[in-house]
């Protein structure tokens, strides 16, 4: 929506729904899609210049499938930026500056005149309902609505699963490797996921060792990944550690599933089904 849009429809409703490269946001717009064709739905992205190549590619997937273009947002202020001015103070679960600066401010900045304007805003966000863990935005404003479409319907990982194998769209490439969309970087990593990314996309692991790096040579003691450095983790005695620990979990987890006839053999095994689940960013991964 543009500004002339605004000023001539103030009393309107504008549908938006935000994808990040990841399963269940695809699946929700599938939903939608299928659910609900009395909306004109705006897609929207929001591209903090630090995705996986492989979520470009879904995207333009998806925007195959929806028929309409996926509008990219992008925040006025870059990563390297927003580092300088935390101090080279990494992004962490404790501390998600990442979350605020690249993704929730360029969304906030998109509809603001929308909303001053008096259009309500509909935000479709694509939290499941077996995700009570999960947060979403919380709205400050009257005019903006956040709809839970997943939660009130009833669907859950399987629900999600089966959208995208009936669209044909499928799972992200990604998810040979990797659970979680979200930057190269992304804090959020197991272990597990930082050795595939540096056999996967190297030069993003040393980008990120390099952000690291940085960050200790400013005085903090924070790296990405808990109780150890990128370039220990990269070490090949402790990335065959790693690999062996994961392996273990990933049989532990299918012995318990062939006990239970009612979880499809079929669906993926992710990283909240191995290392428990955890409060991730709302705007990220889904």
């Amino acid at each position: 929506m543009n500004t002339q849009d605004i000023n001539e429809n103030a009393d309107r409703e504008w549908h938006v729904l935000g994808l990040s490269g990841g399963k269940d946001s695809a699946a929700l717009a599938v939903y939608m899609r299928q659910n609900h064709p009395e909306l004109d739905l705006e897609y929207f992205f929001t591209d903090t210049g630090k995705e996986l190549p492989e979520v470009y590619e879904f995207l333009g997937k998806l925007e195959g499938f929806l028929g309409k273009p996926v509008r990219r947002l992008n925040p006025d202020r870059d990563f390297d930026f927003w580092l300088q001015r935390y101090n080279h103070f990494l992004p962490s679960p404790q501390s998600r500056w990442c979350t605020r600066q690249l993704k929730i401010r360029p969304f906030e900045n998109w509809i603001k005149s929308a909303l001053e304007s008096g259009v309500k805003v509909f935000s479709y966000v694509a939290i499941r309902a077996d995700e009570q863990y999960r947060e979403g935005y919380m709205s400050h404003h009257p005019n903006l609505k956040v709809r839970l479409p997943f939660k009130e319907s009833g669907y859950d990982k399987t629900g999600v699963l089966e959208l995208l194998e009936g669209s044909g769209l499928g799972l992200p490439a990604y998810y040979e490797w990797r659970t979680r969309s979200g930057c190269t970087f992304c804090f959020y990593q197991q272990k597990i996921e930082w050795v595939r990314l540096l056999e996967r996309h190297p030069e993003f692991f040393e980008e990120a060792k390099a952000y690291e790096k940085s960050a200790i040579d400013h005085g903090t003691q924070f790296t990405w990944s808990q109780g150890e450095s990128l370039t220990e983790l990269q070490q090949p005695e402790r990335r065959a550690t790693i690999k062996r620990e994961h392996s273990k979990r990933m049989r532990r987890l299918r012995d318990k599933r062939q006990i239970n006839p009612l979880r499809p053999d079929a669906e993926p095994i992710d990283i909240d089904d191995l290392y428990g689940q955890s409060k991730m960013c709302f705007a990220c991964h889904k």
